[in-house]
């Protein structure tokens, strides 16, 4: 829908598209903002480069305009988290992570909470990591096995609904990860084993550890080359987030290998790497690939014992 309202110091006209605003003769894609607000029926854009964007005038249309825009930067939020699965519920509350807190669209999704605030800090919160999930009054609690914890809550007659649907959702998935786990076989040197998504449970992947290296192998089918890294934490604490990172890209393997200058070219991947930070941690540990080839076997075992 097209909208008239004031922008840059002058009258334009503004649509919200699937992928950012059009401004007038600007386009400002979603990956280039870090927050959204509305003050006094203006909406004010913050944007990484550190310029904020005033719309005004919208008149009777603010409403309108405020609702689809929420919508649209939430939809690409989830397609930015990789959300690929069943939606079972879809509501509006209050929300604390690691990160931020405040007002936010929260949705469940077969296989994860998704929280999808007004600002660049949407989280998917896998349900397979949950050690625990509780509802305290109007406030229900995610803690990973990580130690991280994400609280939602004010939403109303859906609080109830909403964490009972939780539970059942990581309950399902949890027996389903570990049933798909344990028909994934390991040959040294590669003693871990993970899903990508539980729903695609013929997709895995391998990692073989040494003294602070890593490398790793995906198997979906059309893979050629080992994933290597090197890492100054604990082997446990790597571990940790090499499952988190492979479980939130799912079947987009590109965004632990690709330069910073092709994840600059593809707006989706900025928002992806924005928003994950696990991805982020596999990253910035990142010691290159290991093409399969003749020699791929001394190589590795060169790496590891390094």
């Amino acid at each position: 829908m097209k909208y008239a309202g004031r922008v840059f110091g002058a009258d334009a006209e503004l649509s919200i598209e699937r992928e950012g605003l059009r401004l007038g003769s600007r386009f400002l894609d979603f990956a280039d903002v870090i927050s959204l607000r509305p003050v006094n029926h203006r909406v004010l854009l913050g944007t990484l480069s550190g310029e904020e964007i005033e719309i005004s005038m919208l008149g009777f249309s603010f409403d309108g305009f405020w609702e689809e825009l929420m919508t649209c930067f939430s939809d690409r939020s989830l397609e930015a988290l990789f959300v690929e699965e069943k939606e079972l519920m879809r509501t509006e509350g209050d929300f604390e992570t690691p990160r931020e807190s405040g007002r936010a669209k929260i949705a469940l999704f077969s296989d994860a909470v998704c929280i999808l605030p007004q600002s660049f800090g949407a989280v998917r919160v896998p349900l397979c990591f949950a050690r625990e999930i509780r509802l305290d009054g109007y406030r229900l609690t995610i803690g990973l096995e990580t130690g991280a914890r994400y609280t939602v809550g004010r939403m109303g007659y859906d609080t109830k609904p909403f964490a009972e649907r939780a539970q059942q959702a990581a309950d399902r998935v949890k027996k389903e990860r570990a049933r798909a786990l344990a028909a994934v076989k390991t040959e040294p040197p590669f003693t871990q084993k993970g899903l990508f998504r539980t729903e695609t449970p013929e997709q895995y992947w391998l990692a073989a550890l040494g003294d602070g290296v890593c490398a790793v192998e995906l198997n979906t089918g059309d893979d050629a080359a080992t994933y290597l890294y090197r890492f100054p934490e604990a082997k446990e604490v790597f571990l940790r987030q090499l499952e988190l990172a492979m479980e939130a890209m799912g079947p987009h393997r590109e965004i632990i290998y690709w330069t910073e200058e092709q994840i600059s070219e593809k707006p989706l991947y900025r928002m992806a790497v924005q928003r994950c930070e696990a991805a982020s941690f596999l990253r910035d540990r990142s010691a290159g690939r290991l093409i399969h080839s003749a020699s791929h076997a001394e190589k590795l075992r060169e790496f590891l014992n390094g």
